[in-house]
């Protein structure tokens, strides 16, 4: 089920998400509507949050960005991937900017400085452990999903005088002014 998506204004985006403890039928339903949600939205990450929930989960799929990724030299991730109580080990590598948006922010993007590599622990769907290094494109999406989970959005990642600038704009974001080609959950209804 397509779910709707929390705007910018919403309280649970600016909450440190909580775990989720144990592997049930309503968490496998929630991660199949989130990877359905993110498709709907033609998004390439979902964070837990962004749907109103506030559990340590979110997806990840590179598979729209497979082929650009390619003639840059980075392989993107085999399909979708799912990240239950992530914890990021370490970032690291050379700081590098990108053009970042966000599902929660619809129509806004701005450049975000971000470590271009991740080590990252977390839970697969399965709930088995896994660990993953990731560098480029997948690392960037990884730490902006990741963010999520802990109350974080990429606006808090630029200038302040960028923030300055945009701040009338995200007001009136907070404040339901905002339209996306996808179904909304507006801070103002």
């Amino acid at each position: 089920m397509i779910l709707p998506i929390y705007v910018y204004g919403a309280d649970v985006l600016r909450r440190v998400a909580d775990p989720i403890e144990a592997d049930s039928p309503e968490v496998q339903q929630l991660i199949d509507d989130m990877l359905e949600t993110m498709d709907g939205a033609n998004g390439i990450g979902l964070a837990a949050p962004q749907i109103g929930r506030s559990l340590r989960l979110f997806v990840v799929d590179l598979s729209p960005l497979r082929e650009d990724l390619a003639a840059d030299g980075e392989i993107a991730p085999e399909g979708p991937m799912v990240f239950i109580n992530a914890e990021m080990i370490e970032e690291e590598g050379d700081l590098a900017d990108f053009e970042e948006g966000c599902l929660s922010i619809p129509d806004l993007r701005e450049e975000v400085e971000r470590p271009s590599e991740i080590h990252i622990r977390y839970l697969d769907r399965h709930f088995r452990e896994k660990e993953l290094r990731a560098a480029g494109m997948t690392a960037r999406v990884i730490q902006h999903e990741y963010d999520h989970i802990e109350g974080i959005l990429f606006v808090d990642r630029i200038s302040s005088f960028r923030r300055k600038l945009l701040r009338r704009r995200l007001r009136e974001m907070a404040q339901g002014n905002v339209e996306a080609e996808y179904p909304l959950h507006l801070t103002a209804e």
